[in-house]
């Protein structure tokens, strides 16, 4: 599977996104977008902060469901079960296989535990049995830790990952361990290391897209802080 867009930073304009617009919208009107100045783990200074545990009530939660099926069935990516590592990716494999289900495309999901369980069923993985073509669901990737933890998982259990479905792609150079800057971002690790293919609902291009394009004279006043971060730490 291909992403739906290359992640590679080109000058030309594009055309806007629909379906990602919509979510970054979303995202800022529900405060899960913010913008300021935050300290990433990389200890960047970033104009912008994505923090998708804040998707915490019911209808937040249903709405991104909607943005990850509509964006999975418009890619038409093919698997058989959506997977999602603790903790995030439990409640988002569990709404999304909820909306898929709504939408005509009823899929099992599963999950891991942090540790495994020595009683009862035991084991460290939850839900339907991990067969088949298994798609990872997750918010972000941030240096590709939980991808490869997943992918041992699922193979562990005799299945294959197929792809990975994540809410932003933040399209900026990952880090090493001793802090160094590499060439490449956690997506495109994922996608040239590890060979899975990751669909975002969005990019760092689309959020800059939509800044760049609103009405809110206070939302636009952060286009050229987020232009310049893209410009430094961008791939």
């Amino acid at each position: 599977m291909t992403s739906r867009k290359a992640t590679v930073i080109s000058a030309a304009p594009t055309p806007a996104d629909p379906l990602a617009q919509d979510f970054v919208k979303f995202a800022v009107e529900a405060g899960v977008l913010r913008f300021g100045e935050f300290r990433t783990k990389a200890g960047r200074l970033s104009p912008y902060f994505f923090n998708a545990g804040l998707f915490d009530d019911g209808a937040k939660l249903g709405r991104l469901a909607q943005f990850y099926a509509r964006r999975l069935i418009d890619s038409g990516l093919q698997f058989d079960l959506l997977f999602g590592p603790a903790y995030k990716g439990i409640a988002l494999a569990a709404a999304v296989a909820i909306e898929l289900a709504r939408l005509g495309h009823n899929k099992p999901f599963a999950y891991n535990r942090k540790e495994a369980k020595d009683h009862g069923e035991g084991g460290s993985l939850v839900g339907a049995p991990v067969r088949g073509r298994v798609l990872i669901i997750d918010d972000v990737i941030s240096a590709g830790t939980s991808v490869r933890e997943s992918i041992a998982l699922i193979e562990a259990a005799g299945a294959t990952p197929c792809g990975v479905a994540i809410a932003l792609d933040r399209q900026e150079r990952a880090t090493a361990a001793d802090g160094s800057e590499l060439p490449h971002s956690a997506t495109q690790y994922v996608t040239s290391e590890l060979k899975l293919g990751v669909t975002a609902i969005a990019t760092l291009g689309d959020l800059l897209q939509y800044l760049s394009t609103t009405r809110d004279a206070a939302l636009a006043a952060h286009a050229a802080a987020v232009s310049a971060y893209r410009e430094r730490y961008g791939v």
